[in-house]
């Protein structure tokens, strides 16, 4: 008895070949584009690919997104919160921010603060959010004045608790009169307004009142700063 020939199927190599090259940017864009895990209680701000939620004031081009970050490098310039997550209004929050920074950068992270065509307080790189509290953003740039700072409040001059090119995570909680500030775990600042205080170096702005947005900070064109994993937990 003869048996039959059965052809086992062939894949093309040049089809192969061209799946095994896409596979990967599939797979990756994928991971792109999926929002970001946050723990128990936390809300994402910032879906890790565009704006949606978020408004620049100063020039725009001085942001940019990659690979799930926001980029800050270029003049100074403020990215606010501004999406529908409690009308962009928090009080008593818990705000967690993974960020890294490159040698000699500076940035920050507002707390507390609206949003402003043109910051209210001018220093010598540019114009700053005059409303709400500036959590510092600096590993090794010429101002002393390091990450985790309470910015012209609280002040940790010299040695930072964090390095550049490395991710490091500040944890902010705003809670009554009480600012907290840890990076990495690491207790870095607490502080309680004073009944009479009167916004210190930064002028009347700089005082815990009502809710506010979140803002991150373009120092300069020399700075370059990633922000991600932008989340945070109302406690009110």
């Amino acid at each position: 008895m003869t048996r039959g020939h059965v052809e086992s199927p062939v894949v093309d190599s040049t089809l192969m070949g061209l799946i095994t090259r896409l596979f990967p940017l599939v797979l990756a864009a994928g991971l792109q584009s999926a929002a970001p895990a946050v723990e128990p209680g936390f809300t994402s701000l910032f879906n890790g690919r565009d704006f949606a939620g978020w408004k620049i004031a100063g020039p725009a081009q001085s942001f940019t997104i990659q690979d799930g970050a926001i980029v800050a490098k270029g003049a100074a310039s403020h990215c606010y919160y501004d999406g529908s997550f409690r009308n962009h209004a928090f009080r008593d929050f818990e705000l967690k921010v993974d960020i890294m920074t490159r040698a000699g950068s500076n940035g920050g992270v507002y707390v507390l603060t609206e949003f402003q065509e043109s910051g209210g307080n001018v220093r010598a790189s540019g114009q700053f959010p005059s409303k709400g509290f500036e959590i510092q953003v600096n590993n090794s740039h010429t101002d002393r004045i390091r990450t985790g700072s309470l910015y012209h409040v609280t002040d940790v001059l010299d040695q930072s608790p964090a390095k550049d090119d490395e991710w490091f995570t500040e944890d902010i909680v705003v809670k009554g009169d009480t600012i907290t500030v840890d990076v990495n775990g690491t207790h870095v600042v607490r502080w309680t307004q004073p009944p009479d205080w009167n916004g210190g170096r930064e002028g009347p702005g700089r005082r815990i009142t009502g809710p506010g947005t979140i803002a991150l900070q373009a120092h300069d064109p020399n700075s370059t700063v990633y922000y991600k994993n932008i989340r945070i937990k109302p406690l009110d």
